[in-house]
């Protein structure tokens, strides 16, 4: 009864946070991710690590709960925008994306599988993806980063469980 309680929460955890997260006004959440990013990315930043972002667009959209934001760089951080155009979107899931953030899943491997979209400018989307690739964990806020593991975990553990009908629990959703 738990696991498929867990199964479920995973599947329609993120259009259920996605709602209310919708409905919170945009400079509210453009405020709380350009501290969130400016604290994480704080040493690339100084370093100039991301530079390459000046008078570039990347965007991010998270297709299962309706959240899509674009971030550049101005006057050395990071900014958040509201705005239908990027030189480059990634698009995935909220889960998958969780796991690729965590560190849980590869995320050539869901490219490949389609679950993961890049999608513009590719050049700029593998300097993005390096520098992520490249970021350590050390510099996230302890309670941020236990978060993030704990609940990937638990994504990664309800997707692998086999579901009532005998299946495996993980779907494979195309893209777009």
């Amino acid at each position: 009864m738990l696991k498929r309680l867990q199964n479920l929460c995973v599947q329609n955890g993120p259009a259920l946070v996605g709602l209310p997260v919708a409905l919170t006004p945009f400079p509210l959440r453009k405020r709380m991710l350009e501290q969130l990013l400016n604290a994480q990315f704080r040493q690339a930043l100084a370093e100039g690590d991301l530079d390459f972002l000046q008078d570039h667009f990347f965007g991010i959209d998270i297709l299962d709960m309706g959240l899509r934001w674009v971030t550049t760089l101005q006057q050395g951080q990071l900014s958040v925008m509201a705005r239908d155009d990027a030189d480059v979107w990634f698009r995935g899931n909220a889960n998958d994306l969780l796991l690729v953030a965590a560190r849980k899943a590869d995320p050539d491997m869901l490219f490949f599988q389609r679950r993961l979209a890049i999608e513009g400018d590719t050049e700029l989307g593998l300097e993005v993806k390096n520098l992520m690739d490249a970021m350590e964990f050390d510099a996230m806020p302890r309670p941020l980063l236990n978060a993030m593991q704990q609940l990937a975990t638990w994504v990664e553990a309800a997707r692998t469980m086999p579901s009532t009908d005998g299946s495996s629990g993980r779907k494979s959703t195309p893209l777009i």
